[in-house]
């Protein structure tokens, strides 16, 4: 198989034998496995492009080394897919789940493999100037009919605890925090502190996604249109201005910080303002309100505290991202951009 230039060789700490693998393969009717590489990115879950005799495949585990408590957790992922695969959300095909850590070393899942558009840069710097927005409102729209689904009409009422949504997030990550901490980082205990005392009075809930970034969508080959949300294994029951507040981070960081548009010329760039992408969102789910600075100062916390991870297990040599070191060092930053954010 030609090398694609979104896989890399597997990489030493994620490689495993693949005699259990195929036997698995074989019996869900997939044929003998042909070739299995890495997929690039996959900060948290290492990703693998499998290729068998009835086609191309995506499969999704868990790490090696120990894990914080609840995270990487495939088996959710692999749920979610299942439930909104009968919805207008787009979402990749969920094929197969295997929870014996047996056969590769974790639990794990199969999807299909869709063949399409990744735009790691919120810039869009590979489009000319009329094909971006068309972009950014695709996306918007994608996250729009996420959050119109009724979760319980879906199967997953049970996926997640209703209400209390952003207490029980904060307290959530702020113990995930001094779990994963190898490091000071003063502003993400400045939001610990700040963040529980300025939650919003509304409370709703709806299917959160958890990571809803442009990275994690694959949009059709030519059109302005996704084909596939990606990378659920944050998905929860939650409120929706929690997922819309962290497509925003974008617009509130810089381009040196997680490749951020804040301080571009938008207008130049043919990109939407976050107020135009906002009004947008609520137009399409029927709302009368928006995000905040108290979304904007979660929604970074949270993100440093989940990047504050992914370094801490790249020094624990773990990491899913051969860039996992670099990623896990902006913790920092997004940190003190969410404490501004709160302050002002």
């Amino acid at each position: 198989m030609t090398a694609l230039p979104e896989t890399i060789p597997v990489r030493e700490a994620h490689r495993f034998p693949t005699a259990a693998l195929e036997a698995f393969l074989a019996g869900q009717g997939q044929g003998r496995l042909t070739d299995l590489r890495q997929m690039r990115g996959g900060q948290s879950n290492p990703t693998f492009l499998i290729v068998t005799e009835t086609g191309e495949y995506v499969l999704r585990k868990q790490p090696p080394g120990k894990l914080l408590p609840s995270a990487h957790a495939v088996d959710r992922e692999f749920r979610v897919l299942q439930a909104l695969s009968r919805t207008d959300v787009p979402v990749p095909r969920a094929v197969a789940f295997c929870a014996d850590p047996a056969v590769i070393g974790t639990p794990f899942y199969l999807m299909e493999r869709l063949q399409g558009r990744v735009f790691w840069d919120p810039a869009l710097p590979e489009l000319p100037r009329e094909e971006r927005a068309p972009i950014y409102f695709a996306m918007n729209e994608a996250l729009a009919r996420l959050h119109r689904v009724d979760p319980a009409a879906i199967g997953l009422s049970d996926f997640g605890r209703a209400g209390n949504y952003f207490r029980r997030q904060i307290e959530r990550w702020s113990g995930q925090w001094a779990a994963s901490k190898t490091r000071e980082n003063p502003a993400i205990d400045h939001l610990a502190a700040w963040l529980p005392a300025h939650i919003p009075e509304d409370d709703e809930t709806r299917i959160c996604h958890g990571d809803f970034r442009l990275d994690n969508m694959i949009f059709h080959p030519s059109e302005a249109r996704v084909i596939g949300i990606i990378d659920w294994e944050l998905a929860t029951l939650g409120h929706p201005l929690a997922d819309l507040a962290y497509n925003c981070i974008a617009y509130n960081t810089d381009p040196t910080v997680y490749r951020g548009i804040r301080g571009r010329d938008l207008d130049a760039l043919g990109i939407p303002s976050q107020e135009a992408y906002v009004r947008r969102y609520c137009e399409r789910t029927g709302r009368r309100d928006g995000i905040t600075s108290f979304h904007l100062a979660f929604a970074l916390f949270r993100l440093a505290v989940i990047l504050e991870g992914v370094l801490a297990r790249a020094k624990a040599g773990n990491a899913s991202s051969a860039d996992a070191s670099e990623k896990g060092a902006l913790g920092i930053a997004l940190a003190e951009r969410g404490w501004e954010l709160a302050r002002g």
